[in-house]
């Protein structure tokens, strides 16, 4: 059994403008010592989906309109708030993409530690002053016990960024969640949190879903993507698969707007047209039929459901790309 399933999850949000249809029935699990990537472009509900899981939707105007969410059989969904909160932060953490907006300014970074050990992990103070300067060591931040007193504004962007995995991990979870933890970071700070993350991994052997627009860092990272579209999952294969084969147009447009330095600076990126849709206003058919040279007419009249193209790999697509033909017959 999986360790963490997500079946059917819809979010919506309630605004004087309409109704935002945030998130539109994904389906996916997470495997004990998994990694799992999320991508897509900015506005498709992948940190939606993940605050969903966690059930960190402002209510109102949000609401999780349908769905589950089972983690070690357990629907997080028909939790009561007293049991989401022995889950969250202990069996499952997240690491939010800006660090400065998650930590307390006005608590020392070790102060804002202890507190999780204490309520979680029932230590006194003492204890959990010494597992502090443990995690803090072990996420690569020198003289530890000094800087345990520090407060956010006295560390850089990287060294918060270590701190909340410091955090994340300080109750040793099985599921740890990453919003784009490392997109305000300059590329050689980002690989050393990515690094950091995977010996850590290595080491715990937690499961890990990692959230970014980015197909370059997955490809490092994790062992299985989705690929996030309007709320929907459109692809779903195997990180090989996925590079080597995609089959979604949508994804192969992201693919294609990555520069490569394996061939010739004279291939220009491919630029997607148009603009993402509107969730409030989304309309029948596949939400990616405005931007797509793939179209026919039936991706205008039905949302094409998630199926297999080969093993373990899936596609929200009424066209086969490879021959440009419709993948199935109109019912």
């Amino acid at each position: 059994m999986a360790l963490l399933e997500i079946k059917g999850l819809k979010t919506r949000f309630f605004t004087e403008d309409g109704v935002v249809h945030a998130v539109n029935g994904i389906s996916y699990d997470l495997e004990e010592g998994g990694t799992l990537g999320i991508v897509g472009e900015s506005g498709c509900g992948k940190t939606v989906s993940v605050l969903s899981v966690m059930r960190l939707i402002p209510e109102p105007p949000g609401k999780i309109v349908g769905g589950e969410v089972l983690f070690e059989g357990r629907d997080i969904l028909k939790m009561d708030p007293d049991d989401v909160r022995k889950v969250r932060g202990n069996r499952i953490a997240m690491v939010f993409q800006d660090p400065m907006t998650s930590l307390n300014p006005v608590l020392t970074i070790g102060r804002q530690i202890d507190e999780a050990l204490e309520l979680h992990m029932g230590m006194d103070k003492h204890q959990a002053r010494q597992r502090t300067i443990e995690l803090l060591e072990t996420v690569g931040i020198a003289e530890a016990a000094d800087r345990a007193d520090d407060y956010p504004h006295q560390f850089s962007g990287g060294m918060r960024q270590r701190v909340m995995i410091a955090m994340a991990l300080s109750c040793n979870p099985r599921v740890l969640i990453a919003d784009e933890p490392t997109t305000a970071l300059d590329v050689t700070i980002q690989a050393q949190i990515i690094e950091l993350v995977k010996r850590l991994r290595e080491d715990i052997g937690m499961a890990i879903v990692w959230i970014t627009h980015d197909l370059g860092i997955i490809a490092g990272l994790a062992e299985r993507v989705i690929v996030m579209y309007a709320g929907y999952i459109v692809e779903r294969a195997s990180v090989k698969d996925l590079y080597g084969d995609p089959r979604h147009p949508y994804t192969i447009g992201l693919l294609g707007s990555l520069p490569r330095l394996d061939e010739t600076r004279k291939r220009r990126l491919f630029s997607m047209r148009g603009l993402p849709p509107d969730l409030i206003d989304l309309k029948p058919g596949c939400p990616f039929a405005p931007r797509c040279d793939y179209v026919i007419d039936r991706c205008w009249e039905e949302t094409p459901p998630l199926e297999p193209v080969t093993l373990g790999h899936e596609i929200a697509c009424w066209v086969d790309v490879k021959s440009s033909q419709p993948s199935k017959p109109a019912n």
